[in-house]
């Protein structure tokens, strides 16, 4: 590495501002599934200085994942959790990751999840995704939740949007198009709605209005 971690952070600055800069610096987030959705929400929010990332998966790297997902060929086989963490470290180094491979329930959401100040949902299941936003809107209320519902597809990216919910609740996506309905998924447009989540994210934490 070639650069300190004063000259990154001025760099930060230059594009952001120092109030937002100290804002996302001293933030938390946990990305609970680290596919198409999570692993492209993670890497842009290192990018813009997070303090801190949770990565939360069960899963390995697959030659499947290569199309839409942050991992390299040569990764394949290794934990996701295990190699999103080695992707982002070589982007911004300076970022405090804890990664767990492990598979999320209602036993184990909230020691997971409760150090950070927004959780972002971005399993490719259902249920799983039911099952977490569920969770944190009744036993965690104090968090913002991020989730996605609908990014399959060639339909146009300009479907997807950012929908507020309740007050800590966003949902984005085109709220139709997911992958169990055997729409294929698009490495674009998968990326477009991770950039909605990761956008949402950044506003909640820097005190922007989100939409």
């Amino acid at each position: 590495m070639n650069f300190t971690r004063e000259e990154w952070e001025r760099c930060l600055i230059a594009r952001h501002g120092s109030g937002t800069h100290l804002k996302l610096q001293s933030a938390c987030v946990a990305v609970c599934g680290l596919g198409g959705m999570g692993s492209n929400v993670a890497y842009a929010l290192s990018r813009a200085g997070i303090g801190k990332l949770i990565l939360i998966d069960c899963d390995r790297v697959d030659l499947s994942n290569l199309h839409r997902q942050q991992y390299k060929a040569c990764q394949i086989g290794q934990t996701k959790a295990a190699a999103l963490s080695e992707n982002i470290k070589e982007i911004a180094p300076f970022v405090e990751i804890a990664s767990h491979t492990v598979r999320m329930d209602e036993s184990n959401i909230k020691p997971l999840c409760e150090e950070a100040d927004i959780i972002c949902e971005a399993f490719d299941n259902a249920q799983s995704k039911a099952m977490l936003v569920n969770f944190v809107l009744s036993y965690m209320p104090d968090k913002y939740i991020i989730a996605s519902s609908g990014m399959a597809g060639f339909e146009s990216a300009n479907l997807i949007k950012t929908r507020k919910i309740t007050d800590r609740f966003y949902l984005c996506g085109d709220g139709k198009t997911d992958v169990d309905s055997g729409t294929g998924l698009i490495s674009s447009r998968v990326t477009v709605c991770a950039a909605h989540a990761a956008h949402a994210i950044i506003c909640l934490i820097a005190g922007k209005p989100v939409i």
